[in-house]
């Protein structure tokens, strides 16, 4: 290959496009470029693009979230006639002497009674489900960037997904129901990071920092939308089937309508299916590529504990989070991608450390929750922030496996979360803040890559960063 190369090829910008239209010199297009000045960097054809393939957060959503409604500990009542007195709790009465509001099928907790001495059953199936989003998120960030490709590592997500939640409704007992959620976390790892580098990769680079922030809408509002349905379907078992056949439905309804990455049919070497892509770009967005005077020409290496409803409980947690989502946005293209990390991070930090300095008790009790509440709003600001930003760090050969390791990272919070939780007191708070100014001093060593192109290889990255 080396041989075939043109003179002036400097392993940055090796051209997908040579346009020699009546000029003496030949203009080189990378898809960035293309997008800029032919195709339209976010138009008609990228939103539709965008808000398809971003669907695919609100079924991550369903199938991460419906622990909160299936694993939830149900109300319970004293048996008329019999001794009980709930002050104590349950595990102080005669298994005769009570029962639970609404019988036996509410959640799995009152099904398998998870309760006193098997009550630790519950946060376990909670830290195997996120045990198996890491596995699956890298193994599914390395098969979208290889064989299966982005639309294809989707779609089988996306139907492991609907298979495996459905089979958990027909759980005999615990330990089965451990085993098919560790299965759908293993699906589930795969679905965001596929979904995000599909809908944020044929969008412009001027445009992509905020569409690609705003993925995360589909998230929160898939956890609303899951609110009405448990709230509808108030039996764990019918819960997971609701929950699971919106999965077979996006695959069958709105899959055929997305299209697989430009970027990706590049790094394959399958020019012609990203130039069809790109073409069908420009025309939807009322724009055009130069005409046959176009030659297409190897790789382009620059493509590169309120106790309150529960339901409405959820819904306002979701929607609390938006708050986040919309200031990072805002401000991601001012300051650039570095600082908004250190300073989110550092804002969380510095809000977790206070919250660890101060006592829980009289008013200094809203004090530690106000804390509380901005620490996680400054930390769902760098969550969000942190897949756009690794998206832009990684090339388009690893950009699925990067993001997978990043989703790993965070599913190992989620795994260690509740066991930092239980230290109590000051420790929690101390940990997060801990956690948070630290990771900021990391960011530090970061490049900026505002405005910067999507590299398609290692060696156009190192020199394009440089």
């Amino acid at each position: 290959m080396a041989a075939t190369l043109p003179s002036d090829y400097d392993g940055l910008r090796s051209p997908l496009l040579l346009a020699a239209a009546r000029k003496p010199a030949t203009e080189k297009l990378c898809i960035d470029e293309m997008l800029q000045k032919h195709c339209g960097e976010f138009g008609r054809w990228q939103l539709k693009h965008f808000i398809l393939t971003s669907l695919a957060w609100a079924l991550e959503a369903f199938h991460t979230m419906v622990m909160i409604f299936a694993d939830r500990e149900p109300d319970w009542t004293c048996v008329a006639g019999a001794a009980c007195d709930g002050a104590g709790g349950l595990c102080g009465l005669p298994a005769e002497s009570w029962e639970w509001v609404g019988g036996p099928s509410g959640s799995t907790v009152s099904d398998w009674g998870l309760i006193c001495g098997d009550k630790f059953k519950v946060g376990l199936v909670q830290a195997v489900f996120f045990a198996g989003c890491m596995i699956g998120a890298g193994i599914f960030g390395h098969l979208s960037d290889s064989s299966l490709g982005r639309k294809g590592s989707l779609r089988v997500v996306c139907a492991l997904n609907a298979i495996f939640g459905c089979l958990t409704a027909l759980s005999p007992n615990y330990w089965i129901y451990v085993l098919l959620r560790l299965l759908t976390g293993f699906s589930t790892g795969g679905v965001g990071l596929c979904a995000f580098v599909l809908a944020t990769e044929p969008i412009g680079p001027t445009k992509r920092g905020t569409a690609g922030m705003s993925t995360f809408y589909f998230f929160s509002g898939g956890i609303a939308f899951l609110s009405a349905i448990a709230y509808i379907f108030q039996t764990w078992r019918y819960l997971y089937i609701a929950s699971s056949i919106p999965s077979f439905l996006y695959i069958i309804l709105v899959l055929p309508f997305v299209t697989e990455s430009p970027r990706w049919y590049l790094v394959r070497g399958r020019v012609s299916e990203a130039m069809k892509i790109m073409s069908t770009i420009a025309s939807s967005n009322g724009k055009h590529l130069p005409d046959a005077s176009v030659v297409y020409y190897g790789l382009s290496l620059n493509v590169v504990n309120l106790e309150t409803n529960l339901y409405m409980n959820v819904v306002l947690n979701s929607v609390a989070e938006m708050p986040a989502f919309t200031i990072t946005a805002v401000l991601l293209d001012r300051f650039g991608r570095k600082p908004l990390t250190v300073g989110t991070m550092w804002f969380s930090g510095l809000f977790c450390l206070i919250g660890s300095l101060v006592r829980n008790v009289g008013v200094w009790k809203v004090v530690r929750m106000v804390c509380g509440v901005l620490g996680i709003f400054g930390m769902a600001g760098t969550y969000n922030l942190l897949f756009i930003y690794t998206a832009e760090l990684f090339p388009t050969v690893v950009r699925n496996a990067a993001l997978g390791c990043t989703t790993q990272a965070s599913q190992m919070g989620a795994i260690l979360a509740p066991f930092v939780v239980v230290l109590g007191g000051w420790m929690p708070f101390a940990v997060f803040a801990a956690c948070g100014i630290v990771g900021g001093m990391f960011a530090f060593y970061l490049p900026e890559t505002l405005n910067k192109p999507l590299y398609d290889t290692f060696s156009g990255l190192e020199a394009g960063l440089a």
